[in-house]
């Protein structure tokens, strides 16, 4: 009955994507290559998104270096070095610091699974645009030098005033080319995360990478920030184009709040073409050195 039932969602997801012409952009090319079939014994790696300890960090409290050595204890493959918590940031860091935090992740055992940024093209002013553009190609810089395979961007956090979705998607689309265009020349692939932002619904979502039509360029797949009444179908539609995850503890949607299904995440998971890495991140308040392991300790159950 699982194999009937995998087979059949498989068979919607496939027929799903060519409804929506994912076979017509340069990242669905890309997929195409590969198998929706993979092995279902496929072991992902588990990575943790440094925002999980986003008051330690902010607060000096705890720096990477030290969430690096609790990744390795706790059980992690991976780790996710969030732009936002290197010294000095929005400022690039110095090449010796990258390359130590570098040389502990190998020391550790652990992988780099990505990094991340904050942007802003959903901006009318074409010499800031510019400037933000700028800025995402320095990190591109410092997401090669870690050996980063993907950096998080954003799209934009709001339509600006009198101006349409349209006008406000066009510069978005510029932005994300020009540095799609640079990520291809550095190795490292440039994924928009959704982000309950500009974007909202996984249609905005497709028809931005349809249109930004990069082998390069992918979707960092917010578990959490789908606004709509069923957010497991808006995951589904989504995953083709994962190529990075964030795996949250809740569903934040509609004005409610919900644990995340974990079992029907892993089944929208295992029935992608994506077989990297998975880093999680928890957002509930405390103290993230007790949260994290048994939200690490369920994700792995189901997924890993």
């Amino acid at each position: 009955m699982k194999s009937l039932a995998r087979r059949k969602f498989l068979q919607t997801l496939a027929t799903g994507g060519a409804a929506l012409g994912l076979a017509n952009t340069g990242w669905a090319r890309a997929l195409n290559k590969q198998t929706l079939t993979a092995a279902a014994d496929n072991r992902f790696k588990i990575s943790l998104n440094a925002y999980s300890f986003n008051g330690p960090l902010t607060k000096g409290t705890t720096d990477l270096e030290a969430v690096m050595d609790f990744c390795a204890k706790t059980g992690f493959d991976a780790i996710d070095l969030t732009g936002y918590y290197f010294p000095g940031y929005p400022e690039v860091p110095t090449d010796e610091y990258i390359y130590r935090l570098k040389q502990k992740a190998h020391t550790l055992g652990l992988g780099i699974s990505g990094t991340g940024i904050r942007n802003e093209f959903a901006e009318p002013n074409e010499a800031r645009r510019e400037a933000e553009i700028l800025f995402v190609k320095k990190w591109i810089d410092v997401a090669a030098k870690l050996g980063a395979p993907v950096i998080r961007v954003f799209s934009g956090k709001t339509i600006p005033a009198n101006h349409t979705w349209e006008q406000t998607e066009a510069w978005i689309i510029d932005a994300f080319q020009q540095c799609a265009a640079y990520g291809k020349q550095k190795g490292v692939i440039v994924a928009m995360q959704n982000h309950n932002d500009f974007i909202k619904t996984a249609a905005q979502t497709l028809d931005i990478l349809k249109k930004v039509n990069s082998e390069w360029f992918g979707l960092v797949l917010d578990t959490g920030s789908f606004v709509t009444e069923e957010p497991y179908s808006e995951m589904a539609k989504a995953a083709p184009y994962a190529v990075n995850w964030q795996i949250k503890e809740k569903l934040n949607y509609q004005g409610r709040s919900e644990d995340m299904d974990l079992q029907k995440l892993a089944q929208i998971i295992h029935a992608s073409p994506y077989r990297g890495y998975l880093p999680i991140e928890t957002l509930s308040p405390g103290d993230p050195f007790e949260i994290v392991p048994p939200f690490l300790k369920k994700v792995k159950a189901y997924i890993g």
